[in-house]
């Protein structure tokens, strides 16, 4: 009988850890591992992403959508650097990632080897709250467990580093002695919760607020219903970062959207008029779209208590888990019978789906990328998931889409980094088979790693019980939201050289892959494309080919601020003429009367010519 190597039983304590799958991709720095996967039938499955770094955000795409964690796998030297930008979106985000990283075999290290570099002190930030090598058989299974347990309890990045020849040793277990560390599986569920004294002084803050706001991220998400029994208590509105953009409804009347730069006005209205906010499992970082720091009083909630009392001069800090802290809260609050702010609150976010409609509305070439998302709000599958990458799509994600029900949603939320749409999209498809897949990304992130990507899509997509994987490319030839940062922050015109990318055919290429895709270069085709792609039996790739001048106007922004940002550089800017008219008319969208134009009617979408743009 042959014997267990090292690789074979981490392949098995992997599965008894309950992980189906792997998002990797080989190099000899992980034979052993390879080798056993053969030996174990491919479980858990080996998921062959085109790069590390895709491997690595596939890992995180999975685990925020699964929530279990994601494992990646990659070779020493350049495929253990590879992975490090996944790995810091899962650490920062607060994901849990184990990550299985070759070296050099024992024998060769410290003897300058190829590919050998020190991963010890290259993964000692990023998974800095475990990360161990192994050197003999005997510490395992402690070191994988306690890699999991860490991810699990801490929500973050762990990683294991295996010299190739020890991958290849037979293995042996801890024994019953000196200086040997057994272990066992498993992570007992627990949640903590404050002290009674401290739920009381939360809640007399709340009590006495008659304004109260709520800031909720995506530590909220398991406390949908607390959450909007402590809305209705105390007549809240309720904003929301991006990433607890899924953990309350969007159509509930209440909710604001999301907040920040890529937020909305009735957010940024809620934290300016507020005279009590309550922030619960949320670290959105960006004080000035908080209120004023002596205008209101705040409680926070948050599990981890290094991540709290960061953004705001609390006057309580509830550390505990959002949903056992709701439930120890709400009975101590009181109905408030005025319900003037409530009232205020939902007129401002009927006005602002109104805005919407009418700034998807508005002309212009060759397409409103308002529009283009605009348009799949109402098509959403109940039970879709969504991935929006890093850039101008952003935007309109986090405006013009309402998540209900069961949608999900995701992006890198604290690294902010170009890249993770589509792998995110792949890794909810290995999560959820049987729920359609939607990436909003722009087209600097499609051609950096998207589009190959697309190839691992078309690998796997037959093992899906529901094939539908969307990409939806928003094609300006520019990378837009660097563009725009450079003009609002900067005062600097569009430098060509850098801002500029080329045309590619995304569609062509998605069908020469085996795929399916349509290019999409008028209004009027943009609703057929959405309902061809919803109805593919395959991956689709759907090219919108969008106007870079329409500008991702900040919730704050008052007209006299983009005219005068706009005039400071209309004497260089390569699009100037097209920036000012659609800067202008986007903003002029929230001056008009209450009633609908004619052309803001549900379901109108812009004129099919360019007229408008005069």
């Amino acid at each position: 009988m042959a014997s267990t190597k090292v690789s074979d039983y981490i392949l098995q304590r992997l599965r008894e850890w309950d992980v189906d799958h792997v998002f990797a991709y080989a190099g000899d720095g992980i034979n052993g591992l390879l080798a056993a996967w053969g030996r174990a039938d491919n479980e858990p499955k080996f998921v062959q992403a085109r790069h590390e770094e895709m491997a690595a955000f596939q890992a995180v795409g999975y685990a925020k959508f699964s929530g279990k964690v994601g494992v990646c796998a990659a070779t020493s030297g350049p495929g253990a650097i590879h992975l490090l930008n996944g790995l810091y979106d899962a650490k920062l985000d607060h994901v849990p990632v184990v990550a299985l990283v070759g070296q050099t075999n024992r024998s060769a290290m410290g003897g300058s080897y190829q590919q050998e570099i020190d991963l010890a002190s290259l993964y000692k930030d990023v998974a800095s709250d475990f990360c161990e090598t192994a050197t003999v058989p005997e510490q395992l299974p402690n070191l994988i467990d306690r890699a999991f347990r860490t991810a699990y309890a801490k929500r973050t990045v762990t990683a294991i580093i295996l010299p190739g020849d020890v991958q290849e040793l037979d293995y042996s277990p801890p024994t019953h002695a000196f200086k040997m560390v057994p272990s066992s599986l498993g992570l007992g569920r627990y949640a903590p919760v404050p002290s009674d004294e401290d739920l009381q002084r939360a809640a007399d803050v709340l009590n006495a607020g008659e304004k109260v706001a709520v800031l909720i991220g995506q530590g909220a998400r398991g406390a949908r219903e607390e959450v909007e029994r402590l809305a209705d208590v105390l007549g809240a509105g309720v904003a929301k970062a991006l990433l607890g953009k899924d953990a309350l409804p969007d159509d509930l009347p209440y909710v604001t959207g999301a907040i920040g730069l890529l937020g909305t006005r009735p957010s940024y209205e809620l934290m300016q008029e507020c005279d009590t906010l309550l922030m619960i499992g949320s670290s959105f970082p960006y004080t000035q779209f908080m209120p004023e720091l002596d205008q209101a009083r705040a409680v926070q909630i948050d599990i981890d208590p290094h991540m709290i009392g960061l953004r705001y001069p609390n006057e309580v800090n509830l550390v505990g888990d959002a949903r056992e802290t709701l439930r120890r809260l709400l009975p101590r609050l009181h109905r408030k019978q005025d319900r003037t702010w409530r009232e205020q609150v939902e007129k401002n976010v009927a006005r602002w789906w109104e805005v919407m409609q009418r700034r998807a509305a508005v002309s212009a070439d060759p397409i409103n990328p308002e529009y283009v998302v605009h348009a799949l709000d109402g098509k959403l599958p109940d039970d879709v998931i969504l991935a929006a990458d890093s850039g101008s799509s952003a935007n309109w994600y986090a405006r013009h889409l309402r998540l209900r029900g069961r949608m999900r949603g995701s992006l890198s939320g604290t690294l902010a980094t170009m890249g993770p749409g589509v792998p995110y999209a792949i890794g909810a498809k290995f999560a959820h088979p049987d729920r359609p897949a939607i990436a909003l990304v722009g087209d600097g992130a499609m051609q950096m790693n998207g589009m190959m990507e697309m190839v691992t899509a078309a690998k796997y997509y037959r093992e899906w019980s529901d094939p539908r994987l969307i990409v939806a490319v928003l094609n300006n030839g520019d990378l837009n939201q660097v563009t725009w940062e450079m003009r609002a922050m900067s005062g600097a015109p569009q430098f060509e050289e850098s801002q500029h990318i080329p045309d590619l055919p995304y569609a062509d290429i998605a069908q020469r892959i085996g795929l399916d895709g349509v290019r999409v270069e008028k209004p009027k085709h943009v609703e057929d494309a959405w309902d061809r792609a919803l109805a593919a039996d395959r991956p689709f790739v759907i090219d919108f080919r969008t106007d870079p001048a329409v500008p991702p106007i900040p919730p704050h922004a008052e007209l006299d601020q983009i005219e005068a940002a706009a005039t400071a550089i209309l004497k260089g800017d390569s699009d100037r003429g097209s920036m000012v008219k659609q800067g202008l008319k986007a903003k002029v969208q929230e001056m008009l009367p209450g009633s609908r134009h004619r052309d803001d009617r549900p379901g109108a979408g812009p004129h099919d010519s360019t007229e408008g743009n005069k």
